[in-house]
């Protein structure tokens, strides 16, 4: 398995950059549940890193800010029962973290009037249907 974590197809960070941490899991895992490392804990240190331009970076940390403990990003993977796969499981999270904190913000919508068309038609329809829902009511006496 590389060790390096591929974020996107332009941006790959590279394995020197990743501290990898294990540790035993909670959970179920029969005999093996008192001797198997399979907890993995990965920090990048985001803050830090020369990887990303300034202004990536800068979005990034503001966006995942909550998540940053002195500017190092940390995801854990205890799910699976293997080491290996956990180490696959905190690369994804990792990379699909940084991914949605890079990417530009959406366009701001302009705020537009509805034309006159529609808003009569709209009215239109309005009072068909009020006309429909006063021809169900019965005579009161």
């Amino acid at each position: 398995m590389p060790d390096d974590v591929q974020v996107n197809e332009r941006l790959t960070i590279p394995a020197a950059e990743l501290s990898w941490r294990f540790s035993r899991s909670s959970g179920p895992g029969g005999q093996g549940v008192n001797t198997t490392d399979s907890r993995v804990e990965l920090s990048w240190d985001l803050a830090g890193s020369e990887l990303l331009p300034a202004a990536l970076r800068e979005r990034a940390v503001v966006r995942l800010g909550g998540r940053l403990v002195n500017g190092v990003l940390t995801v854990t993977a205890s799910e699976h029962r293997s080491q290996l796969r956990n180490r696959e499981a905190a690369a994804a999270r990792l990379a699909g973290l940084v991914a949605g904190a890079i990417v530009p913000p959406p366009r701001v919508r302009r705020a537009t009037k509805p034309s006159r068309g529609a808003v009569e038609r709209r009215i239109a329809d309005k009072k068909r249907r009020s006309q429909v829902k006063r021809g169900r009511r019965g005579e009161m006496d």
